[in-house]
């Protein structure tokens, strides 16, 4: 019920229900059928409909001030007591390639500041993370930005910048990445996910055709089936997959190279518990620790790629 809310609220603040689908990261008709199964829940209309409009009625307007109502209070759910943010469970959403890296990191140095904070971390796509920190399953997410507009009660922090290469097989020859792209079997990363819609947004910006062959959502997956020599396929340089297999090349976008960037999604400060902004400090510090390291964030792709033998 709160998602549906939630709905739509952003409904009406966008004005349509395809304004507020491309908000909150909706389908269309995602968005209509909640719309109308709280109507359903309800027992009344919500908008009137004329054609492929629809206009927020008497009844609307009332339950619109009554829902703002219900998601505030639900928001201040998460509120903790004073002094317990030394205390209690944290709950972390986190994408896989960063739980042995960076949140290992940060985790490290939270349970050195805060011995008595439980933390529990639950794995997932950036999108299904997105979905569990809005219904409050989560406290907050370390994922990819989100490709379209989060809602206004959320807040991104970002931590790392992962460059895009082309890894090849050493059996295929040639080091031009515009030919090799197109005249190689392609091992997409799966348009799904947000990395994936990275990459099909790069091909189409720099209007390559491509022979798909295989798509998966695993970077690992990726990494390991160009090493089995199946095709080419491009990938951020993330950390928890260095070094590559040696009989992998990595070949520099150049000038086209385009970045991943990671960081923390969480609720604004007033609905979210006091250990989170704890942990998003060591977010940051663990951030820095690796930049510090490498040189820079997106230096780490480059210093990486010189130790898999770049071309």
């Amino acid at each position: 019920m709160i998602t549906a809310l939630k709905t739509f609220i952003a409904v009406c603040k966008h004005g349509t229900f395809a304004a507020a689908a491309e908000r909150i990261g909706l389908t269309q008709s995602a968005v209509s059928s909640q719309i109308k199964r709280l109507e359903e829940s309800l027992g009344f209309e919500l908008f009137d409909r004329t054609g492929r409009s629809a206009t927020l009625n008497a009844s609307g307007h009332t339950t619109l001030a009554r829902a703002e109502e219900i998601c505030a209070l639900y928001a201040k759910l998460g509120d903790a007591p004073s002094g317990s943010s030394t205390r209690g469970l944290l709950r972390i959403g986190a994408i896989a390639s960063t739980q042995s890296t960076l949140l290992a990191r940060a985790l490290e140095r939270l349970r050195g500041a805060y011995p008595m904070v439980r933390v529990h971390v639950s794995p997932g796509v950036s999108m299904r993370l997105m979905d569990d920190l809005d219904s409050g399953k989560i406290d907050a997410a370390v994922i990819i930005r989100p490709p379209f507009g989060m809602l206004p009660e959320l807040t991104w922090a970002a931590l790392v910048h992962e460059p895009y290469v082309l890894v090849v097989p050493d059996s295929i020859k040639g080091k031009d990445w515009r030919e090799l792209i197109q005249g190689q079997p392609f091992l997409r990363y799966d348009r799904a996910s947000f990395g994936g819609r990275m990459v099909e947004g790069f091909l189409r910006r720099e209007g390559l055709v491509v022979n798909d062959a295989i798509e998966v959502d695993e970077i690992s997956g990726l990494i390991h089936l160009a090493s089995k020599g199946l095709g080419v396929a491009l990938i951020p340089m993330v950390e928890a997959h260095l070094p590559l297999p040696p009989n992998l090349r990595v070949i520099s976008l150049g000038e086209a190279t385009f970045y991943r960037e990671i960081g923390l999604l969480q609720r604004k400060p007033r609905t979210t518990p006091p250990i989170v902004a704890q942990f998003a400090q060591c977010l940051r510090d663990a951030s820095e620790e690796r930049t510090h390291t490498a040189g820079t964030s997106k230096g780490i792709g480059r210093k990486a790629a010189e130790k898999v033998r770049p071309t």
